[in-house]
């Protein structure tokens, strides 16, 4: 391989191949996404779970979700993976024409792991052409394997009709609460409203009512904070820290450190 990180984008189907470990700071999951570890570790946290996928595993990460990840190589020097978004219109598409619908709202990890299975191995064999779905004539055809992977993935595990065909928005949540599990996750405050079932301006005037500051400067202080106990009571480096808690660069986490504690955070 050319170089270290190589990733091509099909839309909506993405393989991605690294020959370096890779830390992604967060991502936000705006659908279904199934996945298929070819080879080295994804290490993956929701904040409150950790959840570790190996080489040779399937797994199904639902919607609205905000995840920490971690790409390691394996034995043989690279990361692989395979992975088909689900829209939510290719799936109201389909729950329309086949009548599959849900009643409730299945309570499930943020990651679920998908069994093993050859009908799923087969199909994963005839993405493996991935420069010809590239191809803009194409799009039909990568529509078409995205609601072939719906119908195995329904075969394989019937119980996921209750995941894959929730179409419920976030619903009005405990503002205080999800903000105290989530501030570490570096996304925009449009995101934080919209997963907390609120427009932008009810979340800013909640916020502001239950913390007394506004969101952008809570957030910031918060971060540090953390970011102040990591580096001082449990010994981990400025340069790992930054992005554990929240920021985007170590420029700015340094200079925004030294603004509020007066001192390097490589000095603590």
């Amino acid at each position: 391989m050319s170089s270290s990180h190589d990733h091509q984008e099909l839309n909506p189907i993405t393989y991605s191949c690294y020959s370096r470990r890779v830390r992604d700071g967060e991502q936000f999951i705006p659908n279904h996404v199934f996945s298929f570890q070819i080879s080295g570790t994804l290490l993956m946290t929701d904040g409150d779970r950790q959840y570790i996928f190996q080489e040779d595993s399937f797994r199904l990460t639902r919607r609205n979700s905000l995840l920490k990840f971690t790409k390691q190589p394996g034995a043989a020097g690279e990361y692989k993976n395979l992975s088909v978004f689900m829209d939510q219109q290719t799936l109201k598409e389909l729950s329309l024409a086949y009548k599959y619908e849900t009643a409730k709202h299945m309570q499930t990890p943020v990651v679920i792991s998908i069994p093993a299975h050859e009908l799923l191995r087969s199909y994963l064999r005839s993405l493996e052409p991935y420069d010809q779905l590239l191809s803009t004539e194409n799009a039909m055809l990568r529509t078409i394997k995205v609601k072939e992977l719906v119908f195995l993935l329904l075969k394989v595990s019937p119980a996921l009709k209750h995941v894959l065909f929730d179409f419920s928005e976030p619903g009005k949540l405990d503002l205080e609460a999800f903000m105290n599990k989530n501030f570490r996750f570096n996304v925009s405050l449009e995101r934080f409203a919209y997963l907390t079932g609120r427009s932008l301006s009810t979340f800013k005037r909640d916020f502001e009512k239950i913390f007394s500051s506004r969101p952008g400067q809570w957030l910031q202080e918060k971060r540090l904070k953390e970011a102040y106990f990591l580096i001082k009571e449990k010994g981990v480096a400025p340069k790992e820290v930054y992005v554990d808690v929240g920021f985007e660069d170590l420029s700015h986490f340094s200079f925004a450190f030294k603004k509020m504690y007066g001192v390097a955070p490589s000095k603590v």
